[in-house]
């Protein structure tokens, strides 16, 4: 099988930011793909990548943004030969965690909900249309996706994982010249203080930062002057100043480092320097949104909980609840 050819996927995002004026980044970014790819290829490379070569073509393709499920359709029906071919490629690129995705009828049930996250979220938003956003920790893309179908000029997701940069490449293939794209890059892959999105959401993140002052300047490094932050991430009962850090592992996770209560949230936005945070949305995460499926039959969050109090994490720890804040750059 010939390799990776990443240009391929990536000249229109390396095209788009030359244009924008960050022919900087596109060229560091140049660097860190061939590094990535020619230089350093990942073990499951050719087997991804073979998933996404066998989906059949089917031209004339509709992408429906503005569904729960990222919805992908065609006029005609599909004859059982290319469902089947479609459902095989898709089966190829599991586990499906972030979602849900419906190509043409084949639905992928994902391991999250992440369409509930966004209904949380998206009343809360200033007007997407016509903005540019950077969505860090972007997962497979689903919320990117739908950021697109609210009308953004272009989005932009960072995620180090290649098999949800596979993943989004199964729906890109199919969804048309929409102005979504997924660069597998870490945050700290990006240049410092950019200053050119007008919104930046980090959902998911900021509990797996040792220093998670760090990342909120670096968040806030993206943003233009007057840009909104959404920030999602899991927190604790407490007052200021309260956080919780894991002795070893929370929920099972490795990465997980501090887990603030809300005031403690708001005062690290406002001594990181952004402007009028507020939180949004307080959730409890249950086994509802997050669970095991056909699409990813690995543990999930049941697995995690403690099986005499559900309430708490199986290490002891209160269950996982999150919390979205929306600030801005002054």
């Amino acid at each position: 099988m010939a390799k990776f050819d990443w240009r391929k996927h990536f000249n229109p995002v390396l095209t788009h930011l030359t244009d924008a004026g960050q022919s900087g980044w596109a060229e560091t970014l140049t660097t860190q793909l061939t590094r990535r790819f020619d230089e350093n290829p990942h073990g499951d490379m050719e087997r991804w990548q073979s998933a996404l070569d066998s989906l059949p073509a089917i031209p004339g393709a509709i992408a429906d943004l503005n569904q729960p499920a990222v919805t992908l359709s065609h006029p005609d029906a599909l004859d059982a030969e290319t469902r089947a071919s479609l459902e095989s490629g898709l089966r190829g690129l599991m586990p499906w965690r972030k979602g849900p995705f419906d190509f043409f009828g084949t639905v992928i049930d994902t391991e999250w909900r992440s369409d509930w996250k966004w209904e949380r979220v998206a009343p809360h938003l200033s007007d997407l249309r016509g903005r540019t956003i950077l969505d860090v920790g972007c997962g497979s893309g689903y919320h990117c996706w739908r950021m697109a179908g609210s009308g953004a000029r272009r989005v932009i997701g960072i995620d180090p994982g290649l098999l949800f940069m596979f993943q989004f490449l199964a729906a890109k293939y199919y969804s048309g010249p929409v102005p979504v794209d997924l660069l597998p890059i870490r945050m700290e892959d990006l240049p410092t203080d950019m200053e050119c999105f007008d919104t930046t959401f980090s959902m998911g993140v900021l509990y797996h930062r040792r220093s998670p002052l760090d990342h909120l300047l670096e968040l806030k490094g993206t943003l233009k002057r007057g840009g909104e932050l959404v920030l999602e991430t899991l927190v604790v009962e407490g007052p200021e100043g309260y956080s919780l850090m894991p002795e070893d592992r929370y929920g099972q996770m490795r990465n997980v480092w501090f887990l603030p209560s809300c005031p403690t949230l708001i005062r690290w936005l406002e001594r990181t320097g952004f402007r009028n945070p507020r939180v949004v949305d307080v959730s409890d995460t249950t086994t509802d949104e997050q669970r095991k499926t056909d699409w990813m039959r690995f543990n999930s969050l049941a697995d995690f909980l403690d099986p005499n109090d559900p309430s708490r994490t199986i290490e002891g720890y209160p269950g996982p609840k999150r919390a979205t804040i929306i600030a801005e750059k002054p």
